[in-house]
C-alpha cells in the first residue's frame, strides 16, 4: 500500500531539490561544561566569530551560543542561535538545531578535538533565518538544511536552501 501511495504522488512530492546557500565556519573556544542536569548532560559553546560565504550572501558571524544536550545514545543535540552580518552590513538571525551522532569512539575523538572523517558520523542541521533587511527578505521565507563537520576550533557547515 505504501508503494502505491508513493507512486500516486505528483513528481513535485517525490523528492526534494536544493541549491547551495552558503558555507558557514564558526569559531568556538572550549565548551563550558554545566554537567548533568535533570534533562541532559549540558554543555554550552560561546560562538566568538566566524564567517559564511555563498553566491547570494557572505559575511561574518557576529556572535552566538550553542546549547548542547549530550544524550545517552551517542547523540548530541545542539540548539544554536547566531547573529550574522553580511558584507553589505545587513544583520541576519540564524537559529538551528543539529543532531551529531555516531559510534561512541568517534564522538569521543570529536570531543577531544581529534581529526575524524566527516563520513564516520552523522551531523545534520535545520536552520531558519530572520532579517529586517529588504535585500535579504527572501530568507525569512525559506527552509534550509545542512551537513556539518566538527573541527577542533569549531564546526563547518554546508547549508542548502530547500526549493
Amino acid at each position: 500500500m505504501a508503494a502505491a501511495l508513493f507512486q500516486s504522488l505528483p513528481d513535485a512530492l517525490k523528492s526534494l531539490r536544493t541549491r547551495p546557500l552558503f558555507v558557514l565556519r564558526e569559531q568556538v573556544p572550549p565548551l563550558l561544561v554545566v554537567g548533568q542536569t535533570p534533562n541532559a548532560f549540558r554543555r554550552i559553546g560561546l560562538v566568538q566569530g566566524g564567517s559564511f560565504e555563498g553566491e547570494r550572501l557572505s559575511g561574518d558571524v557576529v556572535s552566538g551560543n550553542d546549547w548542547q544536550a549530550v544524550r545517552t545514545d551517542s547523540c548530541i543535540k545542539l540548539d544554536v542561535r547566531l547573529v550574522l552580518r553580511t558584507t553589505d552590513g545587513a544583520l541576519i538571525v540564524m537559529t538551528y538545531q543539529c543532531l551529531r551522532a555516531g559510534p561512541p569512539s568517534i564522538i569521543e575523538k570529536l570531543d577531544k578535538g581529534e581529526a575524524v572523517d566527516p563520513e564516520s558520523y552523522y551531523f545534520r542541521m535545520n536552520p531558519l533565518f530572520e532579517t529586517s533587511a529588504p535585500k535579504y527578505d527572501w530568507m525569512n521565507r525559506i527552509i534550509a538544511i545542512g551537513a556539518g563537520h566538527r573541527l577542533p576550533d569549531g564546526p563547518i557547515y554546508s547549508i542548502f536552501e530547500v526549493l
